[in-house]
């Protein structure tokens, strides 16, 4: 009886040293320790929620490079901007016919062989940006309203910039005078305008997580304590 009893005893000592020691809800445990990531109470993975999508994740120096790509045109776009306002303001101030030929064939040259590509860019690598890293595309209201407000300006470029630009031109090239100053400066300040709102947005980050995001959260898929680390690096 005291065998039996001290045989007892030192089974429940080792039970009770592995279940301090975190082991008996290990991996050979059919019961995961509850808020262990990616599995149940029952140790099994999580299965995806319906209708999730897993997105392919960038490799480190994939989304360092797409990072850079992004900057830079962003910047260059930005750059542009500001060049084809000054050349409308100098095409609509001076007395000078010259000045005002050369200014507006200079905005034609930028917009027909520098705007699109540029605006191409910026749209492309940060689709790679939001949909290759833990950001996604539609999980944050920043990400969301900055792809569509650049979508639209790339948009007003082809439809108002250009064309108001090549009017402008033909007109100059006629000998005739400016058609009308808005041709060569509504677009330039509406997209300046949208350019700084986006690189405020782009630094402040506001608005937190849309209803997808926060669903995809709560569901355990929005990225996770890994994904969310990088968030600040990849942005």
């Amino acid at each position: 009886m005291r065998a039996a009893s001290a045989t007892a005893d030192a089974v429940r000592g080792l039970a009770g040293n592995l279940v301090g020691a975190g082991l008996a809800a290990g991996p050979l445990s059919p019961y995961a320790r509850a808020g262990t990531p990616g599995y149940s109470r029952r140790g099994t993975p999580r299965a995806a929620p319906t209708g999730s999508v897993v997105a392919v994740k960038l490799t480190r120096p994939v989304r360092r490079a797409s990072l850079v790509v992004h900057v830079a045109a962003s910047a260059s776009w930005l750059g542009l901007t500001l060049g084809l306002l000054a050349l409308g303001t100098a095409a609509t101030t001076t007395g000078s016919a010259a000045t005002v030929e050369a200014s507006v064939r200079a905005m034609k040259l930028f917009a027909d062989w520098l705007l699109l590509p540029v605006a191409a860019l910026t749209l492309l690598s940060g689709l790679v940006l939001s949909l290759g890293t833990a950001w996604g595309l539609a999980r944050h209201r920043w990400v969301y309203t900055k792809f569509w407000l650049t979508l639209a300006t790339a948009t007003a470029t082809v439809l108002a910039l250009r064309p108001g630009v090549n009017a402008a031109v033909t007109a100059v090239a006629e000998g005739e005078a400016l058609p009308d100053a808005g041709d060569v400066l509504f677009g330039p300040v509406v997209s300046l305008s949208a350019y700084l709102f986006m690189t405020v947005v782009s630094i402040l980050k506001p608005w937190g997580l849309t209803r997808r995001g926060r669903r995809l959260r709560e569901a355990g898929t929005a990225g996770g304590p890994t994904g969310a680390g990088r968030l600040r690096r990849t942005a």
